[in-house]
């Protein structure tokens, strides 16, 4: 038997970070230093042991966790993320970053996270369904329609959910369609759940652009990472007259001031190719990308891809977090001094969770809603969203992830002091 681990890639601590922006919020909002003391800790918090058949004959044990951090205002959800370099600290502020991204939504969840160490590309997908039937048992007792409802994150997908939703559906004895959001359309997914995060992360940049009278024809737009949000992010705006310069994957980027062709560069993704054997640009790294004279930044890929050390070579005036993280503290910092707005990712990649809830609302009434349905009602919530943060950010003079870190939190502690403390 082997087992498998990896050493995380990141530069400070995600947990310690998300609690020092509860702190920082708690400071400015005058929370209460007893709700805060509720708010920066996690619920539960399981790590389970996963042994997995090989196609080799070969056994490894993953490990994998599923962290809820809070419940106050409903059943956790959040996503599930296959990843070497996933760490439990990373799970715990990915879950407490999906509780201030729901309350911000007006959704009725707190926040959860799971991930499991592994690197899903370089296993077959009969080694990742064994992985993830073993992981699911190992946690079915942790998740459900009512309790905390899991979905797809970074190196997982359609798949993966079915597998989780066919698992726990086996256990019960009878199908369990709100279990998991992001499944195929076949066994209750919701139109338009795959798009959803990118075209939420759309919404908000065009309601942003419309506060400061610009269109979005003729921006120029440099996306970090080609996965599920990068790719639709780049394709969306592209087709709305944005001019994309720039993409990168995993294997590095491609540059073309003219434009890339985004359409090739999503083909060739969908077909499982890398960025890096297109041609019709200059190849570029993922931090040469993150420097690049652009208008509009969208780092779509990891956590802390901006940092004190390249932030104050970032050229371009507006990022969109498509990702959860990628600006550190410090970073954030330096860019608001140079003027930079950041669309942060409680609000900016929302878009998914939002369409989550639509379709765990449809699994629940077994009635299932159009795509333009899908689509209107989330540019709705997420312009409202994105209305309410701009006000706060106006009103007190605060950045834009204070502000909405600020609604988020007040919403959680309001719902903890009507609740009460049990017993």
């Amino acid at each position: 038997m082997t087992t498998v681990e990896r050493e995380s890639h990141l530069r400070e601590n995600p947990f310690h970070i998300a609690r020092q922006q509860l702190r920082n919020v708690a400071d400015v909002f005058g929370i209460d230093d007893r709700l805060v003391n509720i708010m920066q800790e996690c619920k539960k918090a399981v790590e389970v042991s996963i042994p997995t058949s090989m196609d080799d004959g070969s056994v490894n044990v993953y490990t994998g966790y599923r962290v809820t951090h809070n419940v106050t205002r409903g059943p956790s959800k959040g996503g599930i993320r296959y990843h070497p370099d996933v760490t439990l600290d990373e799970v715990k502020a990915l879950s407490m970053w999906m509780t201030w991204k729901c309350a911000l939504m007006g959704l009725p969840f707190g926040g959860a996270k799971g991930g499991v160490v592994c690197d899903p590309k370089a296993m077959s997908r009969g080694e990742l369904e064994r992985m993830t039937r073993r992981y699911t048992s190992e946690i079915i007792n942790e998740i459900g329609p009512e309790k905390d409802i899991p979905a797809p994150d970074v190196g997982t997908d359609g798949s993966t959910m079915a597998w989780i939703f066919d698992t726990y559906s086996m256990n019960k004895g009878h199908s369990v369609l709100g279990v998991v959001t992001g499944k195929p359309l076949t066994i209750g997914g919701s139109l338009g759940r795959e798009e959803a995060t990118a075209r939420g992360g759309v919404f908000c940049l065009q309601a942003a652009l419309a506060k400061h009278e610009r269109p979005i024809e003729g921006l120029r737009i440099a996306v970090q990472g080609f996965g599920n949000v990068g790719s639709f992010f780049a394709k969306f705006v592209a087709e709305l007259g944005a001019t994309v310069i720039a993409v990168s994957d995993s294997t590095g980027g491609l540059y073309n001031p003219n434009g890339v062709d985004v359409a090739a560069a999503f083909a060739h993704k969908r077909r499982g190719g890398s960025l890096t054997e297109l041609k019709g640009g200059e190849r570029i790294t993922n931090d040469e990308l993150l420097q690049l004279d652009c208008d509009v930044l969208a780092p779509c890929a990891l956590e802390q891809v901006i940092t004190e050390a390249n932030a104050d070579r970032v050229k371009a005036r507006i990022i969109v977090e498509g990702a959860n993280g990628p600006v550190t503290p410090a970073a954030d910092e330096i860019l608001e001094a140079n003027g930079i707005v950041v669309l942060p990712d409680v609000l900016a990649n929302a878009g998914g969770v939002v369409v989550s809830y639509f379709e765990w609302v449809q699994g629940l009434q077994e009635y299932f809603w159009k795509e333009d349905e899908v689509n209107a009602r989330l540019n709705d919530i997420v312009t409202r969203a994105f209305d309410e943060t701009w006000h706060t950010h106006g009103e007190r003079s605060l950045s834009m992830r204070l502000a909405a870190y600020g609604i988020a939190v007040q919403r959680v502690a309001e719902a903890t002091v009507i609740r009460g403390l049990y017993p």
